[in-house]
């Protein structure tokens, strides 16, 4: 099928920064970054705890919360994941790209690190890719080291994706949020994930909608922002949003965690500084400077 214009353009543009990834990978952008990389990584996961030797898989995490409202669902969430029972394939983070050309032409990058999938309940083989609201979203990111994402983020993190999953939407009503639907969205990615032969720990995204830090949190407070769901051509099917309160979660969100820290110029640096920074916060953000605090809904 011939492309249009705007489906060849966003075409160009992925290939060019998948172009990117793999010099990243080759060491061309730089060899001080590349080690600066290989040497950190491992340490910006660090904040995980280890899982516990009687860890619930997903499907035994699915069923004690089958009967649950969605208060304690939260806590058992939320208890879980502080407890470090999540796969150990998302402990392996992912390096992102991202690039901001200035008026004057020059180039500025950072490279930051994600999880690979959506954060998940479980062990490698049997587990849950859980939503939840953004209280819970944010505490966990918080205790275990960890950001949301930024939109800009997102869609870095979709063009150099290693697999694009097809979107995949139930039908809508009051089941959105049950446990049932979590589990029903989870087995359909499973089923594409596994026709497709995809591998724990690579870069993977499309299957669901991402909870965010926007600006807009600032005049809509006690809300949850949401943004994503690509399709096949990188056009998100829900733009930034903030529609639901904070207390809200259904099986379309996911949680997608980021390392505090990114490197810039060959160095570590904060992500939360970049974001401060007027000269900088573009290359992370496409609403300019953000604040940590208000980008998600804490002030």
């Amino acid at each position: 099928m011939k492309r249009s214009s705007k489906q060849q353009g966003k075409h160009t543009r992925r290939h060019g920064i998948k172009m990117a990834i793999s010099a990243l990978s080759g060491g061309l952008l730089g060899a001080g970054a590349s080690k600066l990389a290989a040497a950190h990584v491992p340490q910006l996961a660090s904040g995980i705890p280890t899982a516990p030797e009687d860890a619930l898989t997903g499907t035994q995490f699915a069923d004690a919360v089958s009967n649950v409202d969605r208060e304690q669902r939260e806590e058992l969430i939320l208890d879980q994941l502080l407890k470090g029972n999540l796969p150990c394939f998302l402990r392996k983070l992912v390096p992102v790209q991202l690039e901001h050309r200035t008026e004057s032409g020059k180039r500025l990058a950072a490279t930051i690190f994600v999880m690979p999938e959506y954060l998940a309940i479980g062990e490698d083989h049997d587990f849950l890719r859980i939503p939840m609201n953004l209280h819970t979203a944010v505490a966990v990111a918080d205790r275990l080291g960890f950001l949301l994402p930024t939109r800009k983020m997102v869609d870095a993190i979709y063009d150099q994706s290693a697999f694009h999953f097809t979107p995949q939407p139930l039908p809508a009503g009051p089941r959105m949020t049950s446990t049932a639907y979590y589990r029903t969205h989870n087995a359909m990615i499973d089923q594409q994930s596994k026709a497709r032969g995809l591998r724990l720990g690579a870069l993977v995204s499309g299957h669901k909608k991402d909870v965010v830090m926007t600006n807009r949190l600032i005049s809509h407070p006690g809300q949850i922002a949401i943004y994503g769901w690509h399709r096949a051509t990188g056009d998100p099917i829900q733009p930034l949003s903030t529609v639901h309160g904070a207390g809200y979660a259904d099986y379309s969100h996911g949680i997608r965690l980021v390392s505090r820290m990114a490197v810039v110029d060959g160095k570590l640096q904060p992500v939360s500084e970049i974001l401060l920074d007027s000269s900088l916060a573009k290359i992370l953000s496409d609403e300019g400077t953000i604040h940590l605090a208000t980008a998600l809904g804490r002030a």
